[in-house]
């Protein structure tokens, strides 16, 4: 019911002209209850926390996936490299721990901390907490680590936790869709909100002067069994299945057809928790997935399951007015 739910809305959002004009009333209520509740933390109402290290928070506007988990692991190499200590703190979201905060490491479940988070961890090797209340998070990343800088995953709308920069990441195919707020289209916060970030990064091609342009590439397959690695070219000559559990889909099943394969494509909804039954298909052809859902399933996958690291290449430029920023932040 709720992966026919959640493709019915990306329908009205993203293709539909009629409905979701029917549902605008909805979506001006919804947009002036996240003015009303920005306005509450601006005045005091609603506590907010600020943190002795400077706070980068990468997140977007719309409801699906972007490509921000990507850009946060670039980032988080970009910020060693530039001889930063980085940490990372994410809401958990789709973790069932049972207390918060919760220190994220390689060998830590997607059960208990989350899918994202997890490949974070994994990914970047830097101190990472999660919570529901990021704030606990950051405090727990501060008594475990040294960490002079926090990239915040998402929490762009979390604005119970003080920011030093904002980075919104746009979808450079879908962008805003039809424009409107909760329920009525995808926005979480009116377009206007980009106005205040710091920088904005499409996840294809920008169409904006004030855009950073960024792509994701892939080209490799890892298998989830053994570890072995191919190019996607060699699954070119035989039949594929792929899934995919993440805010977009078709962004995956695109960067494989672009690759040359020929696959059999399966949707499921974001943070899917998936089961055996879920990746088993008759016949031998292979299963490929997105490396988000490769760590969920890990414990029950076979020879034929592979997943497709990606990364965030983000245009030339970016890094360098990011970087004056942060430094500029930190010297104040």
């Amino acid at each position: 019911m709720k992966k026919t739910l959640s493709r019915w809305l990306v329908d009205i959002w993203y293709k539909d002209p009629f409905i979701g004009v029917w549902l605008m009333p909805l979506g001006f209520l919804f947009s002036d209850f996240v003015k009303f509740r920005k306005f509450l933390y601006r005045i005091g109402v609603l506590k907010k926390h600020t943190l002795p290290v400077p706070v980068i928070v990468i997140g977007n506007i719309t409801v699906g996936g972007t490509g921000k988990t990507p850009l946060i692991i670039w980032l988080a190499e970009l910020l060693k490299n530039e001889g930063f200590k980085p940490g990372i703190i994410s809401r958990g979201y789709g973790g069932q721990a049972e207390i918060w905060p919760q220190w994220v490491v390689a060998d830590s479940t997607a059960e208990n901390v989350g899918d994202e988070a997890l490949l974070i961890a994994r990914q970047t090797g830097c101190p990472m907490a999660v919570s529901p209340i990021r704030a606990d998070a950051a405090k727990l990343l501060l008594e475990r680590s040294d960490c002079n800088v926090i990239l915040s995953d998402d929490g762009l709308q979390h604005y119970a936790l003080n920011r030093d920069i904002e980075i919104a990441v746009i979808d450079g195919e879908r962008r805003f869709g039809n424009g409107y707020c909760l329920p009525a289209g995808p926005l979480r916060e009116p377009i206007e909100r980009l106005q205040s970030v710091d920088f904005v990064v499409v996840n294809g091609e920008k169409s904006e002067d004030n855009e950073f342009s960024m792509k994701i590439t892939g080209n490799t397959a890892v298998n989830l069994a053994n570890g072995d690695q191919k190019s996607l070219q060699e699954f070119n000559a035989t039949g594929c299945h792929a899934l995919a559990g993440i805010g977009n889909p078709d962004r995956f099943f695109k960067l494989l057809e672009s690759a040359g394969l020929n696959c059999k494509t399966h949707s499921f909804q974001d943070h899917y928790k998936f089961r055996h039954s879920d990746i088993s298909f008759p016949g031998s052809a292979p299963v490929l997935m997105t490396e988000k859902d490769a760590v969920k399933c890990m414990a029950f996958a076979g020879d034929q399951h592979w997943y497709i690291p990606v990364k965030a290449v983000p245009e030339a430029g970016f890094s360098e007015h990011l970087l004056s920023l942060l430094r500029e932040k930190m010297n104040k």
